[in-house]
């Protein structure tokens, strides 16, 4: 039986990719580690938690001695690599909780997975999961490719940028068999309401005012997270060893224009009137270092690995409303903080 290790599993991306994992295989063993700070949900996992083929393990990534003895203990063939600290704003408030996540927790990640493999490499895997932001900012035109030089721009993106090249280090230094993506911004269910899509869906529902930066024509390449899920799997299992797969949605829209598109989905599933809702935006001073546009080149992966995307974004859009809409017992408890007792209740005994 195949074991393998994803951090970050009761995050928003995690958690679709444990749940494509588990019961996709039934025959690995899915080990889901997770510190739970503010995003990470346990109650995302609710219909997995019992089945027999998954573990959760409630750890600190920065703790290098924990996460040792993990690896000991259950001798992961694979590892993916999905805990972070991914707000921007949040880096620009606390950037040195970035590096402690983002950098030093890597490298524990990846001084634990060469220690437990002995340089005997065949059938191990460690896929680390990054951003497009680390490639910097786009002007009107072009994409970025796997090849297009790092120049990241917030706490956050640089973070990011150092752990790419820290596992890119150790596979050149130790000859660790890596893979690393670069996705571009995920929307879908269970999205942490802070990021744009979930925080304009909870404020729309509670009459509250949408806040849009600047001038709201930043432009991002949007990426329905079950696609993500997808496309980890894909890499995971089928891409080479020591290459990055650039992950993207083929939806770049500007913040103002998806803004639009959201309120006018909310409207006609809310049953209001035309217009209703982008009453609500409100533009709002720009955060420091705000890139204009991100943009992917997923050729790559099509071509090598035969993945696109499984839906348009007005699809997948309107997927997501119905979700939220569905679930608005757990955006109450998300807002409200409740959702952090779950743990207790679940595993406490």
């Amino acid at each position: 039986m195949k074991t393998v290790l994803i951090t970050g599993g009761a995050g928003f991306i995690g958690s679709h990719v444990v749940r494509e994992f588990v019961k996709k295989y039934p025959d690995y063993q899915i080990i889901n580690l997770d510190a739970l700070t503010y995003a990470g949900n346990l109650a995302n996992l609710k219909d997995i938690a019992g089945l027999p083929n998954y573990t959760f393990v409630k750890a600190d990534i920065t703790d290098a001695e924990t996460i040792l003895d993990v690896f000991k203990q259950y001798q992961p063939d694979g590892v993916i690599h999905l805990a972070a600290e991914s707000h921007v704003d949040r880096s620009i408030t606390n950037p040195t909780a970035f590096v402690m996540t983002n950098v030093i927790g890597t490298v524990n990640l990846l001084n634990a997975a060469k220690e437990i493999w002995k340089d005997n490499y065949e059938g191990k895997r460690f896929h680390h999961v990054s951003t497009d932001e680390v490639y910097g900012t786009l002007g009107d035109t072009g994409l970025f490719r796997e090849d297009t030089p790092y120049d990241p721009h917030s706490p956050y993106s640089a973070s990011k940028a150092s752990s790419d090249h820290f596992v890119r280090a150790y596979q050149d230094t130790y000859g660790l068999p890596i893979v690393i993506t670069n996705c571009s911004n995920n929307y879908g269910p269970n999205h942490f309401p802070e990021k744009l899509i979930p925080l304009c869906i909870h404020n729309i529902l509670n009459n509250k005012p949408l806040p849009i930066y600047g001038d709201g024509k930043f432009t991002r390449d949007w990426l329905y997270v079950i696609d993500h899920a997808r496309a980890i799997d894909l890499v995971f299992h089928e891409g080479r060893n020591g290459e990055a797969y650039n992950v993207g949605g083929f939806n770049e829209w500007q913040n103002i224009d998806l803004v639009k598109e959201l309120c006018k989905q909310m409207d006609e599933k809310l049953d209001r009137p035309a217009g209703t809702s982008s009453q609500l935006i409100t533009f709002v001073k720009d955060r420091p270092g705000h890139d204009l546009r991100y943009a992917i080149d997923a050729t790559k992966i099509n071509q090598e690995l035969g993945y696109q995307p499984s839906v348009t974004f007005e699809e997948g859009l309107s997927k997501t409303i119905d979700w939220y809409l569905s679930n608005q017992e757990w955006l109450d408890e998300v807002t409200s903080g409740e959702y952090q007792h779950y743990y207790e209740k679940q595993y406490q005994e």
